[in-house]
């Protein structure tokens, strides 16, 4: 082969390299321009712990006015309606599946049912309430589950500008086993991808910031998953996209990570301890794979006043005990789970308020890194993280077993830390030397404990 040929071959793969280097990180940037919409895990309040499927605009207004008011400062922010807002004879303990009075538009998207959202009316759908909630400089959410409703179907209403119908879309396999709202929408079939971008206009254009979806998890619903995140994709407005409910298969962290802003490593997380200690093995598992826009979502938490007209139980204050709703928030916040409150935030004690008001664990709840799971001997935990741009180390300890008061402890060497070392407990605002280059703790079952180690 002669130089001029050589040259014009080097040129050409240029070419081509140039071009798929190029449409690769075109695509790359496409995929991930959705981290930006929660580049900290997302902090809010949610209904569903204490209002189950029936909460009200006067209940959600109220909850907003007490984030406003006493939690913004902290960075919570988000306000998310939870389940089933479009029916009007909804009830509490369950849900009303025999005669349920859907409300929905001309299209097979669904309402808020009037009569518990007064200001949905004359066809404004959530566009009053998120005006309301951004008003008071929070964001808006809504659950909706995944499909199409059996009542579209059964109307065979028409997609917003497709020449397809309900009909043409749908598929009652897999259908949800415990709530029967809602078709499967089959990804394979021609306006299906048309229907899901009809539904996220319609939210764009009520102001909606977050849209919790619910079934998508077991199985796992791909197909519907890449078409949500399309759908989100080309409707203009950014939203965080939540993945509900249940245990994520760990087989499948790639592909949600790359999808989805938050995703469900559980079924739904009550107050009990029963709920609680098998969180660890998750939180170990998932950890890896949360980062900066995706994040594992260890569930809701479920303190304060919850279950009003709940789901789980009668109305109470949360089930845990003191020392457990510590180790709660400790774990979620070295795990960097979302934090969604699920009590009514109004009837908030002092003690309640003091779990969410802690500015420096939520700093290790939203900006801390490297969080892991250190060692485990026989329920006798320690998590460990380090602080972004420092020296400093963050490390927990928990006692999970179910006896006695253990001793935990664990050496600077062991967290990676070389030098001298002051230790702060972020709950007692102590702070006293690290002695004999190890940390040890006596503590109750079910209690934590956590600290910052400071470099001087």
């Amino acid at each position: 082969m002669n130089l001029s040929k050589i040259s014009n071959l080097v040129i050409v793969l240029l070419i081509v390299f140039s071009f798929g280097s190029c449409h690769s990180a075109k695509k790359q940037k496409s995929a991930t321009k959705f981290y930006t919409y929660a580049e900290t895990p997302p902090m809010g309040w949610n209904s569903w712990d204490c209002y189950g499927p029936t909460v009200t605009e006067a209940e959600v207004k109220a909850n907003a006015d007490y984030m406003a008011d006493h939690l913004k400062e902290y960075g919570w922010q988000y306000i998310v309606v939870d389940i089933r807002w479009y029916v009007e004879n909804t009830k509490a303990h369950g849900y009303n599946q025999t005669d349920p009075i859907y409300c929905m538009d001309d299209f097979g998207r669904l309402t808020p049912a009037v009569n518990r959202f007064p200001s949905a009316a004359d066809g404004e759908g959530f566009a009053p309430l998120a005006d309301y909630i951004h008003n008071k400089g929070l964001k808006f959410g809504i659950h909706i589950m995944r499909g199409i409703p059996v009542e579209a179907v059964k109307k065979n209403t028409p997609i917003v500008d497709s020449k397809y119908h309900a009909r043409d879309i749908y598929s009652e396999k897999q259908q949800c086993k415990w709530l029967r709202d809602m078709y499967t929408v089959d990804s394979t079939k021609a306006g299906a991808q048309a229907y899901y971008n009809s539904l996220f206009d319609l939210y764009a254009s009520w102001g909606v910031d977050f849209v919790k979806v619910d079934n998508l998890s077991r199985p796992y619903h791909q197909g519907e998953i890449e078409m949500i995140r399309k759908a989100i994709d080309q409707c203009g407005r950014p939203m965080v996209l939540s993945t509900s409910p249940g245990a994520t298969p760990l087989a499948k962290a790639k592909h949600i990570m790359t999808h989805a802003n938050m995703w469900r490593i559980c079924d739904d997380f009550w107050d009990n301890w029963n709920y609680l200690k098998p969180m660890f093995k998750l939180c170990k598992e998932w950890a890896p794979y949360s980062g900066p826009g995706h994040w594992a979502d260890a569930d809701m938490l479920p303190l304060g006043r919850i279950s009003i007209r709940g789901e789980r139980g009668e109305p109470r204050k949360t089930g845990f005990t003191k020392d457990e709703q510590y180790t709660l928030m400790n774990l979620w916040a070295m795990f960097r789970s979302p934090l969604m409150f699920g009590g009514d935030l109004p009837s908030n004690d002092d003690f309640t308020n003091s779990l969410i008001t802690n500015g420096e664990l939520l700093d290790v709840d939203q900006h801390s890194i490297n969080n892991r799971e250190l060692k485990n001997n026989n329920g006798l935990i320690v998590w460990a993280a380090d602080v972004p741009d420092s020296k400093d180390k963050y490390v927990a300890l928990f006692n999970t077993t179910d006896e006695k008061p253990e001793v935990i402890s664990v050496s600077l060497s062991e967290l990676g830390a070389r030098g001298d070392y002051a230790v702060h407990n972020l709950w007692t605002q102590k702070t006293e030397a690290v002695k004999n280059g190890k940390i040890s703790v006596e503590l109750r079952p079910h209690a934590s404990a956590i600290f910052r180690l400071v470099k001087y």
